[in-house]
């Protein structure tokens, strides 16, 4: 991956942060772009320790005009984006009977439309050098569904159908376009579980416990490298065996 540069949502924390640290490591020059200027930094800092090349910009998936603002402001500083990883996403949970119409359309804007928005702004440039990888990261409940999570799924579920749509309509300029469908992952929002709740998760995925954000991270590296070249339109599970 030398040479390439790569844009990664939801880069402070998770498994964001960890494709970061995964795709500096492979030797792409990496912009880290969330909300939370302080904790990119520490990512930044972290991937410059190891001589990467590390670029912070501010980035609100919610915002329209905050997401073309840092992949232009990426643009200039890199010359172009070779690889993004649409990893942001946000959850507010709730049975359906009484989900309230914001958090639908929070969740959704956050984690369906931001991505598309995202994938539109990096796609002229990935046309014009003929090479790009974009991996929209979903989630195994965007395959089985989830009681209580109606937004989250159908925005996890929906960017599975972008996945295709995309890969299909850029496949002939050399451009592909997967997906990455993490299961129970061990990050800061699992670490938040009830040890019973855990046990009761892990019970039920085969290989017996939560996955690690580098996990993903390596399926994420894998698809952007030129190995995977012949790859396209495909969703990488990497669930433990949960959903099969």
């Amino acid at each position: 991956m030398q040479n390439k540069t790569a844009f990664v949502t939801g880069a402070s924390r998770g498994i964001g942060r960890a494709c970061a640290l995964t795709l500096a490591k492979a030797g792409a020059r990496v912009a880290l772009a969330s909300r939370q200027l302080d904790k990119l930094e520490e990512v930044a800092a972290e991937i410059r320790a190891g001589d990467g090349e590390a670029f912070v910009v501010e980035l609100d998936m919610r915002e329209p005009e905050s997401i073309r603002k840092a992949i232009a402001r990426t643009a200039k500083e890199f010359g172009r984006i070779d690889i993004l990883v649409n990893n942001a996403g946000v959850t507010k949970d709730g049975l359906a009977v009484r989900m309230k119409a914001e958090d639908w359309e929070l969740v959704l804007a956050t984690n369906l439309t931001g991505a598309f928005i995202a994938a539109q702004q990096v796609l002229m440039g990935m046309m014009r050098e003929r090479w790009g990888r974009i991996i929209n990261i979903t989630s195994v409940v965007g395959q089985a569904g989830n009681a209580g999570q109606a937004n989250y799924v159908a925005s996890k579920a929906g960017l599975i159908g972008l996945t295709k749509s995309l890969a299909q309509e850029v496949a002939s300029r050399n451009i592909t376009v997967n997906a990455v469908a993490p299961g129970f992952i061990d990050t800061d929002m699992t670490q938040a579980l009830t040890a019973e709740l855990k046990e009761r998760i892990t019970a039920v995925i085969p290989l017996g416990r939560l996955g690690t954000a580098d996990e993903v991270a390596g399926a994420v590296r894998f698809l952007a490298s030129d190995e995977a070249a012949y790859i396209t339109g495909h969703v990488l599970s990497v669930n433990g065996g949960m959903y099969m």
